[in-house]
């Protein structure tokens, strides 16, 4: 049986689904697009293929082989896009969370099944139906969990908001001991400039005290201001509307010392370098046209 265990976003990792790029289906229709980043691209023809993104996913493969990292992948289903491993569930302690999804992605649970299968019964939990959320939303950080959600009455209207308030309210009743502090995030159906799809689109904890953070993504800017008190304005990197676009803010800890991160994140990668965390470089620019990064394909089970 496996042993969950996620306490934050950076303890030394042991174990994680990593989505896959495999048989990931043809272009969508526009009109099938899930956010406005891949919209974008669709139009442009720009829009990322299979070959490439399986390639980019096997050199993060290989960095978790390097660390000694045990590595988990969905079963492949023939045509159908199972990169974001993310969004299909999450875990907070002990316990696995099944996220509640766009339903054209509800297959995607399936393909995790047997690891799921390993995971005893008493420990996995499913948000009741009006609960919406996904794991690009939520972050463990010690005794918080943050959940980055959209309450406005035009929830509906939003491809792009992922998280509602009924979740939030079930995480807090789910983790009693926790603080859950949820932030309002900024969302956009065609300008993915203007779109925090999930928080860690806009925030994310690195090594044992610092976050990288865009203060756009947040709605209210009392928010943005509590996390930046939170961690200490000297230990925030602040990333510009560009990098954010870049996804520059979802990149994935393997310990508080290590970093995966996209090579062309210059100024990130060194600013990660001078606070001696080692950054391990990996090619991800055509995944990130999916409005999805390092952190959304995959999903930790076990940390120290």
């Amino acid at each position: 049986m496996l042993k969950l265990h996620i306490h934050d976003e950076t303890s030394r990792l042991r174990a994680v689904i990593l989505g896959t790029a495999e048989s990931c289906g043809s272009i969508p229709k526009l009109e099938d697009a899930y956010d406005p980043k891949s919209a974008q691209h669709i139009q442009a023809g720009t829009y990322p293929i299979e070959e490439d993104m399986v390639i980019e996913m096997e050199a993060v493969a290989a960095v978790f082989e390097k660390y000694d990292v045990e590595v988990f992948r969905p079963k492949v289903i023939q045509d159908y896009n199972q990169i974001f491993s993310r969004d299909i569930g999450f875990v907070i302690d002990n316990k696995f969370i099944k996220a509640n999804i766009l339903p054209d992605r509800e297959r995607e649970i399936e393909a995790i099944q047997h690891v799921i299968n390993q995971i005893p019964a008493t420990h996995i939990f499913r948000l009741p139906e009006d609960a919406h959320v996904e794991g690009g939303d939520v972050m463990p950080w010690g005794d918080y969990i943050f959940v980055g959600t959209y309450s406005g009455d035009d929830y509906a209207d939003f491809i792009t908001a992922r998280t509602n308030k009924e979740a939030v309210q079930y995480l807090a009743a789910l983790f009693p001991k926790k603080k859950v502090v949820s932030f309002e995030l900024r969302k956009h159906n065609t300008d993915p400039k203007e779109n925090a799809l999930h928080l860690d689109c806009c925030f994310q904890p690195v090594g044992t005290d610092k976050a990288i953070i865009h203060k756009n993504g947040f709605l209210k800017e009392e928010e943005y201001e509590w996390l930046v008190n939170l961690f200490g304005k000297e230990n925030v990197f602040e990333i510009s509307k560009e990098e954010m676009y870049n996804m520059n803010s979802n990149v994935f800890s393997i310990a508080p010392d290590v970093v995966i991160s996209e090579k062309n994140f210059t100024r990130l990668n060194t600013w990660l370098r001078s606070h001696d965390i080692t950054v391990e470089e990996v090619p991800y620019a055509e995944i990130a046209k999916q409005e999805g990064l390092l952190r959304c394909s995959t999903l930790p089970l076990v940390r120290d």
